[in-house]
């Protein structure tokens, strides 16, 4: 027998990973997708959704390249990346998130409109009130029901990259990832996201993941 639709009462939930490249988003949406399931959280009936930004459209698979491997003489300005950004982000939204929300599910991503602030905000210096109009058209003024913000130091996110080949954006310096850096730490304290500490032991942040959940969406 199929499980039952989540009923109208139990409203679907967003959830969003944020970080530094390095800080172990890859490892703890692994580890959520395995568990969550299984936590008692999520409703009879709902399923998980993971996804990721960009890239969670065939349209935005299409755009991720583009952005962090584009073809020789191909790389966007500053002005295009962040529209292309939107496009991703606005495709996501219309077919996967919404939809999903709507039904009742569950949505896990790696990456959201915290990440455009931080690298083309405080990274790249474009305007962030340029920036948030966007983000209202893009997202259609959805927001996360809890973003887990993965804090680690810019020496350890570039020891653990160690010296694998860098995309587009992890290639433009120091400087800037220090300024993206210092961006997530701004977002995190405006937005009230859940600060969890990355540089711990992969199973000892999992656990801070879980129990960041459980103090948000648990009965008790």
């Amino acid at each position: 027998m199929s499980a039952a639709a989540p009923s109208a009462a139990s409203p679907g939930r967003f959830l969003v990973l944020e970080g530094i490249d390095g800080c172990g988003k890859t490892t703890q949406l692994q580890d959520l997708a395995a568990w969550l399931p299984t936590s008692g959280l999520m409703p009879q009936g709902a399923r998980l959704l993971c996804t990721r930004e960009p890239g969670g459209t065939p349209l935005g698979r299409a755009l991720r390249e583009l952005l962090l491997h584009p073809p020789e003489g191909a790389a966007a300005t500053t002005g295009a990346e962040l529209l292309l950004y939107a496009a991703d982000r606005a495709q996501h939204v219309q077919e996967r998130i919404r939809p999903a929300l709507a039904a009742g599910h569950w949505v896990l991503s790696d990456r959201f409109s915290g990440s455009t602030a931080a690298y083309q905000g405080h990274g790249r210096g474009l305007p962030l009130d340029l920036i948030e109009q966007l983000e209202v058209i893009a997202t259609d003024g959805l927001r996360a029901d809890a973003t887990l913000w993965l804090d680690l130091s810019l020496a350890e996110s570039r020891r653990r990259r160690g010296h694998r080949a860098a995309d587009r954006i992890e290639a433009a310096g120091d400087a800037f990832l220090a300024r993206v850096a210092a961006g997530f730490a701004q977002l995190a304290a405006e937005r009230q996201w859940i600060r969890i500490d990355a540089a711990a032991l992969p199973t000892e942040v999992s656990a801070a993941c879980r129990n960041a959940l459980q103090a948000a969406f648990g009965d008790g």
